[in-house]
């Protein structure tokens, strides 16, 4: 997973991974503009009168904007219209002279906090440091919380507002085919200052969001200690899965065991329902003192019997915090006045409206019944409701994972085992030496304390980050195909930081196009490990296995969204009512778009995501991330890697579809991958 920074390019994004207290009285107190109609009009004629050559439309649209910002504090009406017409620059090269002179200002200070918080965050990330209560306080700190509201106090941002106001979506997209690439820059710097948040809340989300990090990195599993109701042990001792990410993929790699794989899958999906339901016992949780019995769910310590209280519904308080945080954010976005409007309008340039409509209609699709058939088919049983996780698609499904663990662990037995070869794999995806090693060089790889991410330089001249978990023996596969992901990003990021024209632009359109690459990367990890496979059903099963993993997602992503309109209906709840809704819409998804497929109704199991504590309304971009990742795959294939690679990222930060036109020709669309599955099947039933 990409690793959403606590600064970002928008105001929008401030809001997008934080949260913590509850709302306070703060959030009635918005402070209003002091500028009324009759000033915005008197400053737009003087201006209009003193730059008689100058653009109208973006005059009068940045007067308007900082009128929207200006408050009492900024000064009066008189203090606003001096300022308007001693800061508006009409003068195009002038103009071209002040951006790049922001852009330059704006990479340094973005730059570092994005170290500092980097590097205040190891003791937390990394398994290389002693823990101590005190490394969460300092990685909860938000350094870089109060900077735009500074730039308000020193007028910086109204200098910005005024000669770079910003576009809508509705206008960038009108627009998205006639804007050259430095029109694209203006206006991706006009996106900087569209709401006054005061710092003391974007630092109370930025501490919410380091808590559930902290709290997500030590929810770890003893599965060597699972029992069943024979005290039947199916793991070894010392095995340990961090939830949810390991423990889904210990399921995955199950597939391929016909001894008792069925047996573990089942024990490890137990598990998961515990935890959905906080059933599961606290004392077990990241503890390696006691066996578990997750079936009658009876705690044992040397033979006995022991008491166990339940977790007390922390799971669902992560969300809550996360809720409360970003609710008290709200009044200050006119128009995005919800996370969600933020997150999907705003930071994800897709509104969540259609974001369901499009994951909808996917998962209502026939398609996803006649997969759900041959899926049956090839495991010789009924559909399980943990099936969602199927990896029988992949090359790998049938390898013994054990003799994977054993190369990858060869292979990598430290973090600089790992950094030491990246160049080497890049040169496998067909990359030349020196551009490989231009990329390698702008990545490190450190020993993530949780599952791993990626984290990108913010300013050039630093390096992307690749935390990946690394035991004791080594980096198993499990590890090394999370590594190849987080490697997908860290690629994305160093093209666009390094090789994109303008700062502004640098980035992609949303994170879920920066999942698409490390898609892309990630399903090429047995061919980085010399493991081809030359089956002439390949193709069909790669776009099987793509369609499988789109419905899984798309499922959950809606649950993620549906949980965060139920809060915004009750915002009043407590995490036992939280938990409760959650599993009830879980299961209202689960019966619409997969009793169908399954054959069974009032599973939970989309709840169990990790994603919905410490990284709210991210897990649409993973369902997004497979439809662009198909779209591109489509588009690489007879073509160099390495170069249409660099063509595409080299892009930046335009909006979604339009960065899809230009990079494939078509907008973004899931219908591309239902009618690939559907070419798939027929395929492999001639």
């Amino acid at each position: 997973m990409k690793k959403l920074l606590l600064f970002v390019c928008t105001a929008l994004f401030f809001t997008a991974c934080q949260p913590n207290e509850t709302p306070t009285t703060k959030t009635a107190s918005v402070e209003k503009s002091n500028i009324d109609k009759t000033t915005v009009d008197a400053t737009i004629s003087a201006l209009k009168a003193k730059f008689p050559k100058a653009d109208e439309s973006l005059l009068i649209r940045g007067v308007k904007h900082v009128a929207n910002l200006w408050t009492e504090a900024d000064g009066s009406s008189e203090v606003f219209k001096a300022f308007c017409e001693e800061n508006y620059v009409s003068d195009k090269d002038e103009r071209e002279l002040v951006f790049n002179k922001i852009s330059r200002n704006i990479e340094i200070i973005t730059g570092y906090f994005n170290k500092i918080t980097l590097d205040l965050l190891e003791p937390v990330h990394l398994n290389t440091f002693e823990q101590h209560p005190i490394d969460n306080q300092f990685g909860a700190y938000s350094v870089d919380a109060h900077w735009q509201d500074d730039f308000y106090k020193n007028k910086i941002a109204f200098t910005i507002a005024l000669n770079f106001p910003p576009f809508s979506l509705e206008e960038k997209e009108a627009m998205a085919g006639k804007w050259s690439r430095q029109e694209w820059a203006y206006a991706r710097l006009g996106d900087y200052f569209t709401a006054r948040v005061p710092a003391e809340l974007l630092q109370n989300a930025g501490k919410a969001a380091a808590e559930s990090d902290v709290y997500i990195a030590d929810y770890n599993i003893y599965v060597g200690h699972l029992t069943d109701a024979n005290n039947k042990r199916f793991f070894p001792e010392d095995k340990v899965l961090l939830s949810h990410w390991n423990l889904r993929d210990e399921i995955k790699a199950n597939y391929a065991n016909s001894v008792d794989g069925l047996e573990k899958q089942k024990i490890i999906y137990q598990v998961m329902q515990r935890i959905i339901s906080q059933e599961i016992p606290e004392k077990v949780i990241n503890s390696g003192e006691y066996e578990w019995d997750p079936y009658a769910n009876v705690v044992y310590q040397n033979g006995n019997t022991v008491e166990a209280t339940p977790e007390p519904n922390e799971r669902y308080q992560q969300i809550l915090n996360n809720f409360h945080a970003n609710k008290a954010i709200d009044p200050y976005y006119p128009d995005q006045n919800t996370f969600i409007k933020r997150q999907y309008a705003g930071a994800k340039e897709i509104s969540h409206e259609n974001t369901e409509k499009i994951f909808t209609d996917f998962l209502r699709s026939e398609e996803t019944k006649k997969v759900g058939e041959l899926i049956k088919k090839r495991l010789g049983r009924d559909l399980q409701p943990f099936d969602i996780w199927y990896d029988g698609f992949k090359a790998r499904s049938g390898m013994d994972e054990s003799k994977l663990d054993a190369k990858t662990r060869r292979l990598y037995p430290n973090a600089p085992a790992l950094e030491a070869d990246l160049g080497n794999l890049l040169m496998k995806l067909g990359y030349n030496k020196d551009r490989a090693k231009f990329l390698s060089d702008h990545i490190a790889v450190d020993p993530a304390r949780g599952s791993g991410h990626a984290w990108g330089g913010a300013k050039k001249g630093q390096k992307a980050h690749l935390r990946t978990r690394i035991g004791a023996k080594g980096m198993d596969y499990k590890g090394y195909n999370i590594a190849v992901h987080e490697f997908g990003h860290n690629v994305e990021q160093t093209i666009s930081l390094y090789d994109v024209d303008y700062f502004m632009l640098n980035g992609v359109p949303n994170t879920a196009f920066t999942e698409a690459l490390a898609f892309i990367f990630q399903k090429r990890d047995m061919m980085l490990l010399d493991i081809n496979d030359d089956s002439p059903e390949k193709d069909a099963l790669k776009k099987l296995d793509l369609f499988w993993s789109a419905y899984e997602i798309m499922g959950v992503s809606v649950l993620d969204i549906r949980v965060w309109k139920w809060l915004y209906a009750n915002p009043d709840a407590n995490a036992a009512q939280l938990r409760d809704a959650t599993m009830r819409i879980a299961k209202e998804i689960w019966n619409e778009f997969y009793a169908p497929v399954y054959g069974m109704k009032d599973q939970t199991i989309l709840a169990v995501y990790s994603h919905m504590l410490n990284s709210p309304l991210y897990l649409s971009n993973y369902a997004f991330g497979n439809l662009i990742e198909f779209q591109l795959e489509q588009q690489l294939k007879g073509k160099s890697f390495p170069n249409e690679v660099d063509r595409i990222f080299k892009q930046g930060r335009l909006t979604p579809n339009q960065w899809m036109i230009e990079a494939t020709g078509n907008k973004l669309s899931s219908q591309p991958l239902i009618q690939a599955a559907s070419e798939a099947l027929k395929k492999l039933a001639n």
